[in-house]
């Protein structure tokens, strides 16, 4: 698998439309009533806080030259935030080394991700590593918070219903224009063009 499929993991053309088919699905599959209102909180608040990294440096240049940060990596942090939680519904009606497995596997990927970011040049080490930071926090939070929770195992038929939209989206591989619109946004609200790394940079010479 190349770099750039790779990365498409963390794309929000992906990663937004499965987040509410996870909440879709838990409200079916899970005991817990408050479940899948916890977890688009969960995701809600996680990706609204990646978004005002992006836009108040993007609008005012609020970032760290010295460590090369301009904002969370919005494809390292969401994908650590739904993968693992995916990977929880999925196998929480299976055998417990099973579920652990695959949510282990759903906190790696994540970093393969992450690291996809840095080597395509999309994302600074520092980016990556607090998207990480954050996107674990926020799944591990969730986790623990329902571990108590009973998920019903899916059937095959089931499992084809939950994944048929995300295997149709993987497959085109469009990806989002959250980045431009939040640059737009940015401009519209200061008057003037959006800041560039490059330009932060800038201020370390």
């Amino acid at each position: 698998m190349s770099w750039n499929s790779l990365t498409y993991f963390g794309d929000s053309m992906l990663l937004l439309p499965t987040g509410v088919i996870i909440a879709l699905f838990m409200a079916w599959k899970v005991t817990g009533r408050l479940t899948p209102w916890a977890w688009l909180f969960t995701f809600g608040i996680t990706g609204l806080i990646v978004s005002i990294s992006k836009f108040i440096f993007l609008a005012w240049g609020m970032g760290s030259a010295t460590y090369n940060f301009t904002g969370f990596s919005g494809h390292t942090t969401m994908s650590a935030t739904v993968w693992p939680v995916l990977l929880w519904l999925l196998t929480g009606g299976y055998r417990r080394c099973i579920h652990r497995t695959m949510v282990t596997i759903g906190f790696l990927l994540p970093v393969l991700i992450g690291i996809s970011r840095v080597v395509l040049n999309a994302h600074s080490p520092s980016e990556v590593i607090a998207g990480l930071i954050l996107g674990i926090s926020a799944s591990s939070l969730f986790l623990f918070a329902n571990r108590h929770q009973k998920v019903q195992a899916f059937t095959l038929p089931q499992l084809a219903i939950l994944l048929i939209l995300p295997i149709i989206l993987l497959s085109t591989g469009k990806k989002a224009t959250t980045q431009n619109m939040i640059e737009k946004l940015a401009e519209q609200a200061t008057g003037h063009p959006a800041w560039t790394r490059a330009r932060l940079l800038a201020e370390l010479h």
